[in-house]
C-alpha cells in the first residue's frame, strides 16, 4: 500500500483543517500530492477558468507533503495536477476534502469539493469526496478518522465497483455515536431560497443568497436517511445526467429533417 501515489484537494482552500485532516489519513497509504485552491471556492461546482491565467505556487506548510496552491477552482487543481505538476504518472486515487459542511443529496451538483472527484473520475481515476456535516473551522474531523481510512483503505484494496467516485458524507456525532457505514442513494432534496437585499456605502443595492434545505424523501436506502440515524453514507456516483426511462417516453420530440 505504500507505493499508492495519491492526489488530495479540497473547495475550502488550502490550510483548511478538513485538508489537513485528509492529509493525514491519504499519508498512510502512500506518496501525497496536495493541489488546493488558494482561498475557498465553496459552491463552484464544476465551473473552470479560461478567460484568465491560473497561478501555481508551491509551498511548504505541510511538512513532508508536496503541496500547492492554485488560484483557480477545484476543477482547475485536478486538472493541473494530472497535467502538470504529475504529468506522466499514474495517480492511484484522488481523494477531496474533508468539506466542511454537508454535500449530501441535491448538494452534490454544487459542491465544489464533489466536483474536483467527479474531474479526477472523467479522467478515469477512482476518486473520493469527502464531507463532514459541520461548518465550524473547529470542527472535530478526529471523530471520523478511522471511518475515513477504512474506506480509502477499501477503495485501494478492492476498487470502486461500477463507477469512479463515491460521495461520502459523514454526520456531526462523536466517535460513539457514529453507528457505521451505509452505501446507499442520493436522496430527493431541494433548496427555498432567496436573496437578502441591502445597500453598500454608495447607496447601491447588492444581493446575499440564503435559503434552507428540505428533504422531499428519507426512504431507508437514501444518504439523508443514513445521516440523519447516525451512519456514513456513501453514495456511488457519476457524471452521467441521462434520465434512462425518459428516452422512449419522450420519443414524441423526434422527426426528419426540416427542409
Amino acid at each position: 500500500m505504500k507505493n499508492k501515489l495519491i492526489l488530495v484537494t479540497n473547495d475550502d482552500g488550502i490550510f483548511a483543517p478538513g485538508l489537513m485532516a485528509l492529509v493525514k489519513v491519504a499519508e498512510q497509504f502512500g506518496e501525497v500530492v496536495v493541489v488546493a485552491p488558494n482561498s475557498p471556492q465553496s459552491g463552484t461546482g464544476h465551473a473552470i477558468t479560461i478567460n484568465q491565467p491560473i497561478r501555481l505556487h508551491k509551498i511548504h506548510t505541510i511538512k513532508g507533503i508536496e503541496a500547492y496552491e492554485c488560484s483557480g477552482t477545484p476543477v482547475d487543481c485536478v486538472k493541473l495536477a494530472k497535467n502538470v505538476i504529475l504529468k506522466n504518472r499514474n495517480i492511484d486515487i484522488c481523494l477531496s476534502g474533508i468539506n466542511h459542511g454537508s454535500n449530501a443529496s441535491i448538494n452534490i451538483i454544487y459542491s465544489g469539493t464533489l466536483s474536483a472527484a467527479m474531474e479526477a473520475s472523467l479522467e478515469n481515476i477512482p476518486s473520493i469526496g469527502f464531507s463532514l456535516l459541520d461548518y465550524s473551522f473547529e470542527a472535530d474531523f478526529e471523530a471520523s478518522s478511522e471511518y475515513v481510512k477504512q474506506i480509502v483503505q477499501t477503495a485501494l484494496e478492492n476498487g470502486i465497483k461500477n463507477c469512479n467516485l463515491l460521495n461520502v458524507n459523514i454526520p456531526k456525532l462523536s466517535k460513539s455515536e457514529l453507528k457505521g457505514i451505509k452505501v446507499c442513494k442520493q436522496a430527493e432534496g431541494r433548496w427555498d431560497e432567496e436573496f437578502m437585499e441591502a445597500k453598500d456605502p454608495r447607496n447601491e443595492p447588492y444581493y446575499w443568497l440564503t435559503g434552507k434545505f428540505y428533504a422531499n424523501e428519507l426512504t431507508e436506502d437514501s444518504d439523508l436517511w443514513a445521516l440523519e440515524k447516525g451512519y456514513i453514507s456513501v453514495v456511488p456516483s457519476g457524471h452521467d445526467l441521462t434520465v434512462y426511462p425518459a428516452i422512449n417516453s419522450n420519443k414524441y420530440f423526434e422527426s426528419g429533417a426540416i427542409s
